[in-house]
């Protein structure tokens, strides 16, 4: 196997793992401490707003290099094993769905908005 196709596949199963893991925060079987930390590292992963901006140099890529995977791995310490087998199978299942359209229309309104809040002071 190439580097290239082993580093595609290291991506689908990151990809896999977070979906997984929004999965978990949100089921009623997961203890409340892996819920906590499946929950934010999901919401930071699927999120279009960095803690760190990646235009930044260096440390904009640092965060996502870095701190997204020590937060999957401690999110997925978290989360009991047979849980977690059950969430990928299910984010596996997953990946062939169509995207949610509304979700995406929701994060586009939502950046409108603050460009125009940002803007508002210079219109006056």
């Amino acid at each position: 196997m190439t580097l290239a196709a082993s580093l595609k596949t290291w991506a689908r199963a990151v990809k896999r793992d977070v979906v997984a893991l929004w999965i978990a925060a949100r089921d009623p079987r997961t203890p409340w401490p892996a819920k906590l930390a499946a929950g934010a590292v999901a919401a930071y992963a699927l999120s279009p707003i960095d803690l760190i901006p990646d235009f930044i140099p260096v440390l904009g890529l640092l965060d996502d290099a870095i701190l997204l995977p020590l937060g999957i791995l401690l999110a997925l310490r978290l989360v009991p094993a047979p849980l977690m087998a059950e969430f990928r199978a299910e984010a596996a299942a997953r990946e062939g769905r169509p995207r949610s359209r509304g979700g995406a229309a929701v994060i586009v309104v939502l950046w409108i908005a603050a460009a125009a809040l940002c803007a508002l002071p210079f219109l006056r």
